[in-house]
């Protein structure tokens, strides 16, 4: 059984987390299409809240409703379906056990423009578990002011999510008055984050694909020095996934914006190549009409079984 040895494998880096904790991250593993392969392709959607209904679901309008997102995620064989308190409450009594659900814990709205972001907290580790989740989402801002704060409180959820035995899946998005536009997607910060998070104590990493930019100073000097090697996607993917913790921490890659299929599918290929561990994949499937998203989100997967 060399796909059940492979998330074997996985567990035993996880080596200081309880039993539970480690069932929970085998059940996302052991889920859907990927099932065995140590690859996750996880639907989130926590874009209402984050951008604004009409942002979100407009494309497509059957998404205003909760229920169609379970359903698709159910449907398309994804590990796990992510998402803020109200979306959750709304529709898991009627999928209970058809899915493993993952519990955004933390979000923020575009309404207010400001130099140091700081998601509000929006939920918690006794909700998770009232709606059966198998896993508590959060996110952090390295490069806002705010940092500290944000990862003080994360430790702190990580370690009652541990004790009441669920692992903890961390969005990673550089962003704030210490990084430039460009600088929030650049290979050594989106890399620093994957290590910053890893150190925090998360189970599974989720980072923007980075770009070929350097933003810091003192590190452009030395992948200069090392030569290391981020012209391409696979290649500044394969960086990210050694800088966390030599790719012994699961680590994958958000879909972004909404954009064509071949240059998704493209962008796919590229993760997988630099060995991701799979995507989360919000807008680019549920902006699509249902059939369309579905033969989007069967091609991710196929790419990276």
């Amino acid at each position: 059984m060399p796909e059940q040895n492979r998330v074997r494998e996985i567990l035993s880096w996880y080596g200081s987390d309880n039993p539970g904790v480690k069932t929970n991250l085998a059940r996302m593993l052991n889920h859907g299409t990927l099932a065995g392969t140590g690859k996750m392709v996880i639907l989130p959607v926590d874009q209402g809240f984050e951008h604004g209904p009409a942002r979100s679901f407009a494309p497509n309008p059957p998404a205003y409703d909760p229920d169609y997102h379970f359903q698709l995620a159910i449907d398309a064989g994804c590990n796990a379906y992510a998402a803020p308190l109200g979306f959750l409450e709304q529709a898991a009594d009627r999928f209970a056990g058809q899915i493993p659900l993952i519990l955004k814990l933390n979000n923020s709205d575009t309404l207010a423009k400001v130099e140091q972001p700081c998601s509000a907290v929006t939920g918690s580790v006794t909700d998770a578990l009232r709606l059966g989740c198998t896993a508590i989402g959060y996110t952090i801002y390295p490069g806002s002011g705010l940092r500290n704060q944000m990862y003080e409180d994360l430790r702190e959820l990580i370690l009652e999510a541990k004790e009441a035995g669920l692992p903890t899946i961390v969005w990673a998005y550089p962003r704030g008055a210490g990084l430039s536009k460009e600088g929030e997607t650049a290979i050594d910060v989106t890399a620093y984050a994957a290590q910053i998070v890893s150190q925090l104590g998360a189970h599974v990493i989720k980072i923007k694909p980075p770009t070929d930019h350097i933003e810091q100073a003192e590190a452009k000097k030395v992948y200069e020095k090392y030569q290391i090697p981020v012209k391409t996607l696979s290649e500044r993917v394969r960086h990210c996934v050694q800088s966390a913790f030599n790719g012994k921490r699961i680590v994958i890659f958000s879909g972004g914006e909404a954009k064509g299929t071949p240059e998704l599918l493209a962008q796919v290929k590229e993760l997988a190549a630099g060995g991701a561990f799979g995507s989360i994949m919000g807008r680019n499937a549920f902006q699509r009409p249902r059939a369309e998203a579905l033969d989007l989100l069967k091609n991710v997967m196929q790419i990276f079984k």
